[in-house]
């Protein structure tokens, strides 16, 4: 599981993240911005309090959390495969 180190807030809704492993990314999280519990977000200063949880994830009040690993995926481009061993299908042979 990757941790977030450092966020930084940019222009409309989207993040500047780094990870443990230092990778850095941007995420654009406007799809989200305005529906459900991310309705919290009209408010520009909300979306700004953004801070990083005790777990490395990313944390807004005690209203949303994201999940790291999720936004290592958003942010890298990556397919969850190429990050989780675990879940890569290779043939075994007899």
């Amino acid at each position: 599981m990757r941790k977030i180190t450092a966020v930084s807030v940019l222009q409309g809704y989207r993040l500047e993240i780094a990870f443990d492993d230092g990778v850095t990314g941007m995420v654009d999280l406007s799809d989200l911005a305005g529906k459900g519990v991310f309705a919290l977000w009209r408010d520009r200063h909300a979306f700004e309090s953004v801070r990083i949880g005790s777990s490395g994830e990313l944390v807004w009040g005690d209203q949303i959390d994201l999940c790291p690993d999720a936004l290592y995926l958003k942010a890298t481009g990556k397919r969850p495969e190429d990050v989780f061993v675990a879940l890569r299908h290779e043939p075994s042979h007899a």
